[in-house]
């Protein structure tokens, strides 16, 4: 792989890690598009390290606030506080998508990766998003969270094994049916980001490099994934804080579109 396309790579999953567009489905397709040689899942998830960084740098005081409570956590052995209780709502959300990850790590890396089942996915999600945000009332906060709340925003960040399907993007849905605020709902969708991130990360990066070595090309593809990353978080926020999810959702459509199109002319 060359340093060019190490670079369009990170900057391809760095900017669409924390929309809801799938970063994956864009770095299974892009190769695919540009007949590059396909990088594999290994190579995809240690890009992960630049949008990893990125979000803990952009919520840097909400993650120290989390580390004190988690300690004060482990000193009491009971959650008093709003930050406490959010450090288990957060362990409860990354439980499904660890395990899910582990079951079906071999077909997110085969099966799944194919062009016509993102193409679908892609559109068939743009739907539910654009549904969800325009129909389901919008005023709950993050303080009013319960623990089936994060449980079935959890349970949602599974489905995100399917190229397509966007991590950001289910659990952002599932935020919104469940009545959180945009706001409320990006953020929490980014907070659960770094645990099963950081997991993916310890997992596959060495292989990455095993397969490559520490080569250049990674290098710059982790950097650049770390700069689009926070500028991807700054825009979000915003936008969906003014406009909402709609855009997101006819971006997915179309190209879930153009990509079955695609599919279907190149047999």
């Amino acid at each position: 792989m060359s340093v060019f396309e190490a670079i369009v790579l990170g900057l391809v999953q760095g900017a669409t890690e924390f929309l809801p567009v799938s970063s994956s489905a864009h770095l299974a397709l892009t190769p695919w598009l540009f007949g590059w040689k396909p990088q594999g899942l290994a190579f995809d998830v240690s890009l992960h390290i630049g949008t990893l960084a990125a979000v803990l740098w952009y919520f840097r005081d909400q993650w120290a606030a989390l580390v004190r409570s988690t300690l004060s956590l482990v000193r009491k052995r009971r959650a008093e506080t709003e930050e406490e209780k959010r450090v288990l709502f957060l362990a409860l959300a990354t439980v499904p998508g660890a395990v899910a990850g582990l079951l079906l790590e071999d077909y997110a890396e085969t099966v799944f990766r194919s062009p016509k089942i993102i193409g679908v996915t892609l559109i068939v999600l743009g739907l539910l998003l654009w549904w969800v945000d325009h129909t389901v009332s919008r005023g709950r906060e993050l303080g009013t969270m319960r623990w089936t709340d994060a449980l079935a925003i959890g349970l949602a960040q599974c489905c995100a094994l399917v190229p397509g399907v966007s991590r950001s993007g289910s659990t952002m849905t599932a935020g919104r049916a469940l009545g959180f605020s945009r706001p409320s709902a990006a953020v929490f969708s980014f907070l659960m980001s770094m645990p099963i991130t950081l997991a993916a990360v310890l997992l596959k990066t060495p292989d990455a490099i095993r397969a490559e070595g520490l080569s250049a090309a990674l290098v710059a593809g982790v950097l650049a994934s770390a700069v689009s990353g926070w500028l991807a978080i700054s825009v979000l926020l915003k936008l969906v804080a003014r406009r909402g999810y709609g855009i997101f959702a006819v971006y997915r459509v179309l190209l879930g579109v153009v990509v079955l199109y695609l599919a279907w002319t190149r047999g």
